[in-house]
């Protein structure tokens, strides 16, 4: 069952609120709408890319009747806490993986994850985090926000290295959903820095060394202003 019909199925109405994380591709926020509910966006952690308990607090209303919280990336999310979160508040939690990457050796992954978090330099290697499953393995680029990140990602592709942006733009700012709102620091932050490196699934070690090779040698290229 997809999202829309978890929604329906749950008895979310046509005009309820349900939060859900700006951090992300606005595929989540266009099953809330298909559901009838109106999405309202929090912001997220910014280690973990999860929802931050204190935005999504600040957002609830006496129309919010759930809250969607999605692990990022294959970071955990702090379920408990969320849902004590729910039920002080008397909504609705459902849970979400991120849409992609959910299977391959997760033991693989770790321990590839292992070798870059100890080599790589010019970048943000992912927060620590037990239970991290690293569907994606996401360094943040330093510098100027995007502009930095985007050169970065250019290079390594005429490099040959395969890299994405998450999310190129934060669901609240785009044109379908934006509305006035106050800016979610993090979740803009995240979309200016972050980019996803190639897949950790099946990678050898040669190609784990070149891929901290190409990016220590581009990495020490990016200073901030």
């Amino acid at each position: 069952m997809g999202m829309t019909g978890a929604l329906k199925a749950a008895g979310v109405a046509p005009g309820d609120e349900v939060i859900v994380p700006a951090f992300d591709t606005g595929a989540l926020a266009r099953d809330v709408i298909a559901a009838g509910a109106v999405p309202v966006f929090a912001d997220i952690d910014p280690l973990t890319y999860c929802l931050d308990p204190e935005s999504v607090g600040a957002v609830v209303t006496s129309r919010t009747a759930a809250l969607v919280l999605v692990r990022r990336f294959g970071y955990p999310a702090d379920s408990a806490r969320f849902t004590e979160l729910a039920a002080g508040h008397g909504v609705l939690l459902l849970e979400q993986d991120d849409r992609e990457g959910l299977g391959g050796d997760v033991a693989q992954r770790r321990e590839h994850a292992r070798y870059l978090d100890r080599r790589l330099a010019g970048v943000g290697t992912p927060a620590a985090a037990e239970g991290h499953r690293y569907q994606r393995y996401v360094v943040r680029v330093p510098g100027n926000g995007r502009p930095d990140r985007d050169a970065f990602a250019r290079l390594l592709r005429r490099r040959g290295v395969a890299c994405e942006v998450p999310v190129p733009t934060p669901v609240h700012r785009m044109r379908e959903f934006r509305r006035d709102q106050a800016a979610l620091a993090e979740t803009e932050r995240a979309a200016d820095e972050t980019l996803a490196l190639p897949s950790l699934d099946g990678l050898s070690l040669a190609e784990l060394r070149r891929l901290v090779s190409v990016c220590n040698a581009l990495g020490g290229l990016l200073q901030p202003a």
